[in-house]
Formats: structure tokens, C-alpha cells, sequence
């Protein structure tokens, strides 16, 4: 049986410079602290391209969040892709296929982030079955 839900919560998030030898690009190391439906740490890394000051750049990132989802435990790891063209961002947060361990396996989803006075507020809608 498959359970169709939402969460909602907020993170916080340090961000880390990291060396890295391809040209062009940035790399930086994270880890997050997830609240609300969504509760627990995450880690993970970024790289990003662009020049983000006149309005253009792109990132990919994977994280590894471990904590609880509606009250279930387990591990998880998020794909994300987020880019801005003329100044106008957007993101996109996956649930990485197979990735989710113990109450966590099986799930799938997709993560929105809003941000809102500097507070990162998410809606996680997702699936287990």
C-alpha cells in the first residue's frame, strides 16, 4: 500500500569553501539542521558555476539527510539543481530512487523551498510504499 503525504518544515544551513581543481567552478561542503516534519541533520556538498552578482549561475548538490520524517526514522539522500537566469531563480529538490533506509525505505518525493524573511520553509510531498 502506498501513503501519499506532506511535511512541512524549515533549515537552517553553513556553507563551507572547498577546494576544488576544475575551472570555473565553486565547490562548497554543508551540513543542515532540519525542523518541524521534518527533523534531523543534513550533509552534503555543492558545486556551482556562473556569475550569480550579474544575474546568472547554476548548482547541483546531493545531500544526506538522516532524522525523522512524520514521525518516521531513517536516512535519506536529496538530489537538487537550482539555477538562475536574469536574476530569477529556481530549484529543484528529488528524493535520490532507493536511497531512503529503515521507516524511510521506499520513499520518493520532491522537496519546495520557499524563503521567507531568511528562514528556508519546505514542503516535502512524498510517497512510501
Amino acid at each position: 500500500m502506498t501513503i501519499s503525504k506532506s511535511a512541512t518544515g524549515s533549515f537552517t544551513i553553513d556553507m563551507t569553501p572547498a577546494p576544488t581543481d576544475l575551472p570555473g567552478a565553486a565547490r562548497f561542503d554543508f551540513t543542515k539542521q532540519w525542523s518541524g516534519e521534518l527533523e534531523g541533520t543534513g550533509q552534503g556538498y555543492m558545486f556551482s558555476a556562473g556569475n550569480p552578482a550579474a544575474g546568472r549561475a547554476g548548482y547541483v548538490a546531493q545531500e544526506v539527510f538522516e532524522g525523522r520524517i512524520d514521525g518516521r526514522s531513517g536516512t535519506l539522500i536529496f538530489h537538487q539543481l537550482g539555477q538562475m537566469v536574469s536574476g530569477s531563480a529556481s530549484q529543484r529538490y528529488e528524493i535520490a530512487p532507493g536511497s531512503g533506509t529503515s521507516e524511510l525505505e521506499g520513499i520518493t518525493g520532491t522537496l519546495s523551498v520557499e524563503v521567507v524573511d531568511g528562514q528556508h520553509r519546505v514542503t516535502l510531498s512524498y510517497a512510501i510504499g
